[in-house]
């Protein structure tokens, strides 16, 4: 079985400063990992295509969207938030990123027992309806759920979010819409500070101490979400599959290894399974130790698979 990896050239050229952990080095190491593990074999890649106006629309407001493109700079670079930087070529990459998920959507959408990873750049699930946050522009995991809501005519999408920050800006665009069940694991506090508490209904936020251990974190989402997954019986499986828990990567103080991404992909295999005939689209978040970043994409897609 193969599993389709969506990425595009732009989101290499999207550069966010020389120090920056939010670097086109991070799409390299999974690239390179996947070389070294013999699994580019087993992989199709495909060129994403980006997303139109009228697609980011359904998940950003009108007057969010068309400031970004109007910002868009020629030379040099402005800053969206204290995090997030735009420079001649991140328009662009961050079209693709977004269109990837749709792109994926519409894949695995085609047959049954499908998965796609989007291997793309600027992340997204801190970017809310109206603001660039943490180093994403567009939101692209709600872009992929609301498009396939819309054009796929589906009554029900699970956004699994694991990523060590609260996806706020997905909490953002979905709360209330009880088409969309949105859970999401992460350390508390820390960046940015929120998921403490639910929005909505069809929000299951997890919250998990610095230093959290493998065992504590699989306890969680096991008793915290499989079942309220299960009963919310999906017609597809959407992932924020952020990486930046590992035990290597110091942007937050989890102590997760490739094993737990092992682990979370059969489980959100095994419920694809039950529910959506396998159909499975996972988009890449955080993750910013190189090597841990492109060894925990490798053995989450063996999980996948």
């Amino acid at each position: 079985m193969a599993i389709t990896l969506f990425s595009h050239s732009s989101c290499y050229r999207h550069l966010a400063g020389d120090d920056h952990p939010e670097q086109p080095a991070r799409l390299s190491a999974i690239n390179d990992q996947l070389i070294r593990s013999g699994m580019e074999y087993v992989v199709q890649q495909r060129d994403a295509t980006p997303a139109t106006k009228q697609q980011l629309y359904q998940a950003h407001c009108k007057l969010y969207v068309d400031e970004i493109f109007a910002k868009e700079p020629g030379d040099g670079h402005i800053w969206l938030d204290p995090d997030t930087q735009m420079m001649k070529h991140s328009l662009e990459a961050a079209l693709h990123a977004a269109g990837a998920g749709i792109n994926a959507v519409d894949l695995v959408l085609q047959d049954t027992n499908l998965q796609a990873f989007c291997s793309v750049r600027p992340p997204g699930h801190h970017a809310t309806r109206d603001q660039a946050m943490g180093f994403c522009i567009f939101n692209n995991v709600a872009i992929a759920a609301l498009h396939a809501l819309k054009q796929h005519g589906l009554e029900r999408v699970a956004i699994v979010d694991f990523d060590v920050h609260h996806g706020n800006g997905t909490e953002d665009i979905v709360s209330g819409d009880e088409r969309i069940l949105f859970c999401s694991s992460f350390q508390f506090p820390l960046y940015p500070n929120t998921g403490d508490t639910a929005s909505a209904d069809n929000i299951k936020n997890l919250p998990l101490p610095a230093l959290c251990k493998p065992a504590l974190w699989r306890e969680q989402i096991t008793e915290h979400w499989l079942a309220r997954i299960n009963d919310f019986k999906p017609q597809l499986m959407l992932v924020s599959a952020g990486f930046d828990g590992h035990r290597e990567d110091d942007m937050a103080q989890f102590l997760l290894t490739e094993d737990d991404y092992l682990w979370i992909a059969q489980q959100i295999k095994q419920l694809a399974d039950t529910h959506c005939e396998g159909r499975v689209v996972a988009m890449l978040e955080g993750g910013y130790a190189l090597s841990a970043l492109g060894r925990s994409v490798v053995t989450f897609l063996k999980g996948l698979m």
